[in-house]
C-alpha cells in the first residue's frame, strides 16, 4: 500500500484507522521538528513549548500563569519554567494584576509581538509554498476534517 496515496487505503475501517495513524504519526514527527525550527526562529535560546505559550498570549491577552498552564492542560511548574526563559528573553513580561493586586499576569513585550509576528508571518508563506499545488476546495476539506478531529479530542470518551 501506498502511504500517501488515499486511494490505495483499504475500504476496511481498520485499515482505514492504520492508514490514519500513519500518516498522523508521520504528521506529529514532522511538526515536532517544525516546532524546534519556529521557536529557534523566534529567539534562539527558546524552546518549542515556549512558542505556544507566546501565541496563547497573542491570541487571548493578558492572563496569569494558571491560566495558561491551564489552557495548555499542563502543570504550572511547567509553565513557570518556560515562562522564565520568554521574560529572560525580553518576550514576555508579568505586572500586577489590574483585579487582583496580589497577583500577576502575563502579557507579550512590543519585541515578543514583533518576533512572534515576524514568524507567522514566515510559516503562512512555508504553507502557500507546501501547498501551492492544491485547489481552495482541498485546503478547505483538510482543514475541516482535521477541525473535526480536533473537535473530538474536546470530548469525553
Amino acid at each position: 500500500m501506498n502511504e500517501t496515496d488515499p486511494s490505495s487505503a483499504s475500504d476496511t475501517p481498520g485499515d482505514a484507522i492504520e492508514h490514519l495513524e500513519q500518516q498522523l504519526s508521520m504528521l506529529w514527527r514532522r511538526s515536532r521538528s517544525i516546532s524546534h525550527r519556529v521557536a529557534r526562529d523566534v529567539h534562539p535560546d527558546m524552546e518549542p513549548a515556549a512558542y505556544g505559550l507566546l501565541v496563547i498570549l497573542q491570541n487571548e491577552g493578558a492572563m496569569r500563569l494558571t491560566e495558561l498552564a491551564s489552557n495548555i492542560g499542563v502543570g504550572k511548574p511547567s509553565v513557570s519554567r518556560q515562562v522564565t526563559l520568554l521574560e529572560r528573553l525580553g518576550l514576555v513580561r508579568k505586572q500586577a494584576d489590574p483585579f487582583d493586586g496580589r497577583a500577576q499576569t502575563l502579557t507579550l513585550t512590543e519585541k515578543g509581538s514583533l518576533q512572534l509576528a515576524r514568524t507567522q508571518l514566515a510559516r503562512k508563506q512555508a504553507f502557500r509554498n507546501r501547498l501551492a499545488d492544491w485547489s481552495g476546495g482541498d485546503i478547505e476539506t483538510l482543514a475541516t476534517l482535521l477541525s473535526r478531529l480536533n473537535e473530538e479530542y474536546t470530548k469525553d470518551k
